[in-house]
């Protein structure tokens, strides 16, 4: 890693996980493979902002401790990078338990529990609504296109729901301190 860090991927050690190289490592990983519009590559790391904002906005009273978890979603793609669903179900058992194993050392290193499923659920329907804005906005889904791959987005109404009408990708070296910056503000 860039901080010097090496990281066992079979074996992945807490003390080898720094926030950087996360932010690092998320904010070069492109969503939907860089197929989206816009001078720069739709992030990961924008991607983990955009749930995060979902989620707040559906879960008013959200713990920092469960807001930093949403923001560390998707980490472990700082290492693996970012596979859609059925790929990852393709890949099998092997891959979900690498990821998995992953995913517990970056939960221990930020004083997360290992997991928590009622909190997945949450993390899990704000990923949704936020891939669906993501597949409108961003990769030329129609609107009916999307509603069958990812659902009618529930919850997104009232006030602050304009910040989510207009997603901009943003240059990688953006995207990490934006990370960094909600992640220090959540620590």
């Amino acid at each position: 890693m860039l901080s010097g860090r090496r990281l066992d991927l079979l074996d992945p050690s807490p003390l080898d996980i720094e926030i950087e190289d996360i932010a690092h490592g998320l904010a070069r990983v492109a969503r939907w493979n860089g197929q989206t519009k816009g001078d720069h590559a739709f992030s990961v790391a924008q991607h983990c902002l955009l749930v995060g904002a979902v989620f707040v906005h559906a879960n008013k009273a959200a713990t920092k401790a469960e807001r930093r978890a949403t923001l560390l979603h998707d980490a472990a793609e700082y290492v693996i990078g970012d596979m859609i669903s059925p790929f990852k179900a393709v890949l099998g058992l092997d891959y979900k338990a690498f990821e998995k194993r992953l995913m517990a050392a970056i939960h221990i290193r930020f004083g997360l529990p290992p997991s928590d499923a009622a909190l997945e659920a949450e993390i899990k329907k704000a990923d949704q609504i936020a891939a669906y804005l993501e597949a409108t906005q961003l990769a030329d889904f129609a609107l009916d296109e999307a509603e069958k791959f990812f659902g009618r987005p529930k919850g997104l109404n009232g006030d602050g729901f304009q910040q989510f009408l207009s997603l901009k990708p943003m240059p990688a070296v953006e995207a990490k301190a934006a990370y960094i910056k909600e992640f220090e503000a959540l620590a």
